[in-house]
């Protein structure tokens, strides 16, 4: 009689096999309050990494990290009417506290550009003070009629840029950077993922912005994931809360913004982008636990070279986990490791040890091979490496595979509802059709340049947009 898979088939069931694998692999239970998560502690080692890498990135880009209220009197968010109208439906309102009435009911935070600028209007003073780029990381409350862990939350962790400019061009190019120099270059080089570097139309920009730049990637079921956006707030809440400074030509000037953000969404997309049948897939360069190496047996002599190899690993700057349980079944503990998608296993055993090898197993393009001990601390960084490509490779080809040239409304519907994406000119689509995909639970994830490349306006002549059903 066959046995029975640990996970549900990804082609079987999508959507129970992600369950499946969140639940089997330890990332995540469901919280006691519909929509919400607990993020277990294997699923927040990946989300310590994202931030690690993404922190250095900001850093870099020159933001300074702060922290801002949960509570956001409910009156700062009317100062913005677009900003208000598009997370009305989303809000989480407090009106009692304290056992009594509050005089004002405060919103808890599902983003924080009322009250980041409310403070910038009191810190901008002059052009001296500009630009103001800050970051704060948080938790975040939208309150999501669908949720799906990791995916769609009631509450998520995330962060979240907010910066003030002295001029149009300083905040648009700073959008832009951190679209490309800090989320893409993130989610390229460290995830794995390849990702369409695009801007949103109109109908799908974030409330109050002017502009929003979007990063999207192709899941294994062919289905969209919005991965961060950057978005140019001109200068809508500067006006709301008067946000002005003294320019060198001694004028008050309102400033110009920018904010942006990514969030644990992330860790969903690295699931469904990387996953397979047998489990989750870390990329090597954002893996909690690069290697594991496992004792076969409890033998001395083995346990002692597991330990022995876990430290030379470790002192060549492998982040790497010694599993020496030999009190639980080997064959439990591999697949365990194989559902948490530890890139490299190696094993170790009596007989391993008389040849004076180790059982070299690779998660990402599978397979096993007997390697010389002594070798693993020159080898194993050239492998990671390897396996780090081989996951971008494979998420390139897929998209590229599955995305449709197409010149009809009913060809690009076709396309994303059997599994794919469709390219087609925004010309021929527009608003008009924009609206006719939405009928058939298809949306315009982006506009891309012929070349590929972030247009520089929504009506720029040549713009293609890419359509596709979406998480």
């Amino acid at each position: 009689m066959a046995k029975a898979p640990v996970l549900t088939p990804r082609a079987d069931d999508f959507p129970r096999w992600y369950q499946d694998l969140i639940s089997k692999a330890e990332l995540a239970d469901n919280g006691p309050v519909r929509g919400t998560m607990v993020i277990r502690p294997y699923g927040y080692g990946l989300w310590e990494r994202m931030q690690q890498e993404m922190d250095a990135r900001i850093k870099e880009a020159g933001a300074q990290n702060a922290y801002f209220p949960l509570f956001i009197p409910q009156s700062y968010l009317t100062k913005e009417a677009e900003h208000v109208e598009g997370f009305a439906p989303e809000l989480a309102v407090v009106t009692h506290a304290g056992g009594k009435e509050l005089e004002e009911p405060v919103v808890v935070r599902p983003t924080s550009e009322t009250i980041v600028n409310d403070y910038f209007s009191k810190w901008v003073q002059s052009y001296r003070d500009l630009p103001l780029l800050i970051n704060q990381w948080a938790n975040v409350v939208r309150w999501e009629m669908r949720p799906r862990v990791f995916l769609r939350t009631t509450e998520f962790l995330w962060q979240e840029g907010h910066t003030a400019h002295a001029t149009y061009e300083d905040a648009r190019d700073y959008a832009a950077h951190i679209h490309e120099k800090v989320y893409a270059d993130f989610m390229v080089n460290v995830l794995g993922i390849d990702v369409v570097l695009g801007r949103k139309t109109p109908s799908e920009r974030f409330a109050g912005a002017v502009n929003t730049l979007t990063l999207e990637a192709m899941m294994g079921d062919g289905k969209a994931l919005q991965m961060g956006t950057s978005h140019e707030l001109g200068q809508n809440f500067a006006k709301a809360f008067n946000t002005r400074y003294l320019s060198r030509e001694g004028r008050e000037e309102l400033v110009w913004q920018t904010s942006w953000g990514s969030s644990t969404r992330m860790v969903g997309g690295l699931i469904m982008s990387h996953g397979d049948d047998s489990g989750l897939r870390v990329p090597p360069r954002l893996a909690p636990v690069q290697a594991v190496v496992l004792a076969i047996k409890g033998d001395d002599a083995v346990l002692a070279k597991v330990r022995e190899i876990g430290d030379l690993l470790k002192a060549a700057g492998v982040r790497v986990r010694v599993d020496d349980r030999t009190d639980v079944p080997f064959g439990r503990r591999a697949v365990d490791w194989e559902l948490k998608g530890v890139p490299v296993r190696i094993e170790v055993g009596p007989r391993d040890l008389e040849n004076g090898t180790a059982m070299l197993a690779r998660r990402i393009p599978g397979g096993k091979e007997p390697v010389v001990i002594d070798s693993l601390v020159r080898l194993l960084p050239a492998v990671l490496e390897e396996d780090q490509a081989l996951l971008l490779t494979q998420s390139r080809e897929r998209r590229e595979s599955r995305t449709s040239e197409v010149s009809t409304i009913g060809e690009a519907v076709e396309a994303a509802v059997a599994g794919g994406w469709a390219r087609i000119p925004w010309a021929t689509l527009g608003e008009e059709g924009e609206a006719e995909l939405a009928a058939h639970a298809v949306t315009v994830r982006c506009l891309v340049a012929e070349d590929g490349s972030v247009p520089g306006s929504d009506d720029a002549p040549g713009n293609v947009a890419v359509v596709a059903r979406a998480y």
